[in-house]
């Protein structure tokens, strides 16, 4: 079964807003045998949005608009649909009592006529209320086919994409089931890793694809069927995975479908009674925040100092001015000592410091551009490494992030 999204608003096409909600809407649509097969960004115009459903409907079963749908005279959403399918618009009493509940009791200003408005739907469309907010969800079905169309605000769509849709879609369709198992590897590249499974990922049976999936120091390795029996289906792709993880013992951390990498290490923190704390200065603290996004890292992550100046890093720290004038601020022995200071600081088992030359100019130390040291001290010893990770500032930042975990990972192993 074939479904393709479309996102509308001028906002988008102009990046003031990056397209989030086309990411969760495939992962959801995915998960119950749905494959979308085009993604379409379009301005709040009528004429572009009659265009591009007629073009959208001629190839799939499935469409989902977002967007369009506030009280203001520039979102056409809803006009453009009701004309689309011949419809009216009429008084949704429930949703005017609903929208008018919402302002009296979350909003200081008055309800305006146009907030009203948003109660004014298409009389043969099914109606979504949106728990969240006043642009209802509308579902119109047109021979076999299901055009929806949901608010543009992620957190509203999401929700009625969850408990409403979702199960609409699920009661209104019989799909085949779409399988996807992803290998999270850390500390090798693409290509290294596709010369290392070339004899293994020859000899896949038909049915199974496979996709690399890189991102800045780290790779998934996602395996995909689509079947009518779902137990089959997960019989044959395990049965491939347990034949690729010897292949790669060395750089495999987990499941994404299980847990996160920072969810894993949460967990070995937690398990063997450890705690962290971490100095950073090229990440920007970008690794603690990585870390603590999650519930309950409390249990394990001590805390951390963002000392990004040089001074700071000897007032807040403790670092040597000595040691700095030797050997520069990017550099082993600044690096290692950040880690040890900040462990004993926040009296952590471990401590993790980050120093580099991120770019475009090389700032207090003579260290080529993209050059960072990243440490781990423990009780026991101190374990520093030197990286080169190219020159573009945002690039070297984020991999010296994904590196930084990944070493964590390994001293937790």
């Amino acid at each position: 079964m074939k479904a393709e999204l479309v996102t509308i608003g001028d906002e988008i096409l102009i990046g003031h807003i990056v397209n989030t909600n086309a990411v969760f809407l495939a992962k959801a649509l995915n998960k119950i045998g749905i494959e979308i097969t085009q993604i379409t960004s379009i301005s709040d115009d009528k004429q572009a949005i009659t265009d591009t459903l007629d073009d959208t409907v001629s190839r799939a079963q499935v469409v989902i608009l977002t967007g369009g749908l506030g009280p203001t005279k520039d979102d056409l959403t809803k006009h453009t649909l009701c004309e689309y399918f011949n419809d009216t618009l009429t008084e949704n009493e429930e949703i005017l009592a609903h929208i008018e509940d919402i302002f009296a009791k979350y909003i200081t200003t008055p309800i305006t006529n146009e907030n009203r408005k948003q109660a004014l739907l298409p009389s043969k469309a099914r109606i979504f209320k949106n728990a969240h907010g006043t642009a209802s969800g509308m579902w119109f079905e047109r021979a076999e086919q299901v055009i929806i169309s949901l608010p543009g605000v992620p957190f509203e769509m999401k929700s009625l994409m969850t408990d409403k849709v979702i199960p609409a879609l699920q009661a209104h369709y019989t799909r085949p089931f779409i399988l996807h198992k992803t290998v999270l590897t850390y500390g090798l590249g693409e290509s290294m890793i596709a010369e290392r499974l070339i004899d293994w990922e020859n000899k896949l049976p038909q049915g199974i694809k496979l996709a690399y999936l890189p991102n800045l120091g780290r790779v998934r390795l996602r395996l995909s069927s689509k079947g009518k029996d779902e137990a089959l289906l997960e019989k044959r792709v395990n049965n491939q995975i347990d034949k690729l993880l010897p292949l790669i013992k060395d750089i495999f951390v987990g499941f994404e479908e299980e847990t996160s990498l920072e969810i894993q290490l949460q967990k070995r923190f937690i398990a063997q009674g450890k705690t962290l704390a971490i100095a950073e200065s090229c990440t920007g603290g970008l690794i603690a925040s990585r870390l603590t996004k999650n519930a309950g890292s409390s249990a394990y992550f001590k805390g951390a100092a963002v000392t990004y100046h040089t001074q700071s890093k000897v007032d807040v720290l403790g670092v040597s001015h000595s040691l700095i004038d030797t050997h520069s601020v990017v550099s082993e022995p600044v690096a290692a000592s950040m880690a040890e200071q900040v462990r004993k600081k926040f009296n952590a088992t471990m401590g993790v410091a980050t120093t580099g030359n991120a770019g475009p100019t090389k700032g207090d130390s003579d260290a080529e551009i993209g050059t960072v040291y990243i440490a781990i001290s423990t009780e026991n010893e101190i374990v520093t490494e030197k990286f080169i990770f190219g020159i573009h500032r945002e690039r070297v930042v984020e991999k010296a992030v994904n590196k930084a975990l990944e070493m964590i990972y390994k001293q937790l192993r």
